[in-house]
């Protein structure tokens, strides 16, 4: 079936829903309705009961099954926050329906089907776009324009850290037949941050991924990547630890160190902790919303026809697989062939 090409619109953007998880219901679904650039029209569930009681609070519709939200000719544009194995086909159906897609991360659960899919969204003048958050929140740019303007030297590392306490055993997150895990689930922030400061051509050149006794995925893991100018990175993740939410930059006069960075509440003030030349200084940022954020930005991209953050997205799904491989575990379906730098860093 070929992909059916969208209608030029103008106004908000009308978004349904595939589905009634717990981050669509306590962050994505208040953002859609709040935000002025999109326009929440319906909300879908395979019980729709559940679909009901999930778009009350916010007057749309409720549909009973993702076939029946996909062919509704108001909605432009849908946001996917099902279990991450369930994103391609669905992904796919919305895009063949000619729906904008906002997908939860990771877009996927390999890189070559991720790569598929941005295709087909291209071939169809659609925009695909994956849900990480934290890259809108204002704080990151300011430590990015920190590191360019020199303020601790030039880079010589970046440690960075996503832990959650052990999920309740029936959590999606345990499930591998749902694509659950902790490198598609937390490992993604790490990684996404070193390449949201340090730039998209990282390599692996190691990794560890740990599972628990009666576990079917992966529940923690560390990743060893460098850039070409020999930047180490090192990634830390996992699902049976205490909570951290960190990354530090080390240059060659100092480092800055962010806490609580990836999920903070829109109320949290931001502070980044300045180490350098021996002195240190805490930047007390202005509170910023980044799932707000993220929305505003999609509904941009819908608008302009372009997925800004196509690139950094591909990438990332090839650094997760790479780590994958780098682990020992089996391989993606792609199965990147090994480039010379990689080769030489084992």
């Amino acid at each position: 079936m070929s992909t059916t090409r969208p209608a030029v619109r103008t106004g908000p953007v009308a978004v349904g829903v595939l589905g009634t998880a717990s981050i669509a219901r306590r962050r994505l679904l208040p953002a859609l309705a709040a935000c002025p650039d999109t326009r929440l029209v319906a909300v879908a569930s395979r019980d729709l009961a559940t679909a009901e009681d999930t778009a009350a609070p916010y007057g749309c519709r409720a549909v009973r099954g993702y076939e029946a939200l996909l062919e509704q000719d108001d909605v432009e544009a849908v946001y996917v926050p099902l279990p991450a194995a369930l994103h391609a086909p669905w992904v796919r159906a919305a895009l063949t329906a000619g729906k904008h897609v906002l997908a939860e991360k990771p877009v996927t659960t390999d890189a070559a089907t991720t790569r598929g899919l941005f295709s087909l969204a291209r071939a169809g003048g659609l925009v695909l776009s994956e849900n990480v958050l934290f890259v809108h929140h204002a704080r990151h740019r300011a430590v990015r324009q920190l590191i360019e303007d020199g303020a601790i030297g030039e880079v010589r590392a970046f440690h960075a850290a996503f832990t959650v306490p052990r999920p309740p055993d029936e959590d999606i997150r345990h499930r591998a037949e749902l694509g659950g895990g902790a490198l598609g689930d937390m490992g993604v922030y790490p990684v996404r941050a070193a390449q949201h400061l340090l730039g998209d051509d990282l390599r692996v050149a190691g990794a560890v991924l740990h599972t628990a006794p009666g576990s079917e995925v992966e529940t923690s893991g560390a990743a060893l990547l460098r850039t070409p100018a020999g930047v180490s990175v090192h990634c830390t993740f996992g699902m049976e630890h205490s909570y951290r939410s960190f990354y530090e930059v080390w240059g060659e006069r100092g480092q800055i160190r962010v806490d609580h960075a990836f999920t903070p509440p829109a109320t949290h003030v931001p502070v980044v902790r300045v180490e350098r030349d021996g002195a240190a200084e805490e930047l007390r940022l202005a509170p910023d919303d980044q799932v707000a954020n993220a929305v505003s930005a999609f509904a941009a991209a819908v608008r302009a026809g372009a997925a800004p953050d196509e690139a950094a997205t591909l990438r990332q799904a090839e650094l997760l697989d790479h780590i994958r491989r780098a682990a020992g575990r089996t391989a993606a379906p792609d199965a990147l062939p090994e480039t010379p730098d990689d080769r030489r860093s084992r």
